[in-house]
């Protein structure tokens, strides 16, 4: 009979918790992105 096969949780294969921060910063910079960039073309095209 073979020996049952382990079961391990996210944390213990990661090593760390997942606290989804990766998600946020990727939301975050992705809006400061958009911003600057409609910044960058707006501002100029409202003093020509």
């Amino acid at each position: 009979m073979d020996p049952p096969e382990p079961h391990y949780t996210d944390e213990q294969v990661t090593g760390a918790r997942q606290e989804h921060v990766v998600r946020w910063v990727l939301a975050i910079s992705l809006l400061l992105i958009v911003v600057a960039m409609s910044a960058v073309w707006i501002i100029p095209s409202l003093f020509d």
